[in-house]
């Protein structure tokens, strides 16, 4: 079984997005090169990781997303300074 990753960046505009991937470095690549004109991440580079978790299991993994994308950037910020 793959291990997830869950990573917060922050973008230029000092938002920040979640996500969770099985491959970090592709998807770091990916969010900086621009890759998909959609993505809320496009016009909003050069992105930042600013937190990374790992989790061996998918469930776990997509369920710490859902609920850290609800928090909000006072909380988020708190969970990147280790509070």
């Amino acid at each position: 079984m793959k291990t997830l990753y869950l990573y917060i960046l922050r973008c230029s505009d000092e938002s920040f997005y979640t996500g969770v991937t099985n491959d970090m470095d592709r998807r770091l690549w990916e969010h900086q090169q621009g890759v998909d004109e959609d993505a809320y991440t496009y016009s909003r580079r050069p992105v930042e990781v600013v937190f990374l978790d790992e989790f061996p299991d998918p469930t776990q993994a997509i369920e710490a997303e859902k609920r850290v994308k609800s928090w909000s950037l006072a909380k988020k910020q708190a969970l990147i300074d280790g509070n």
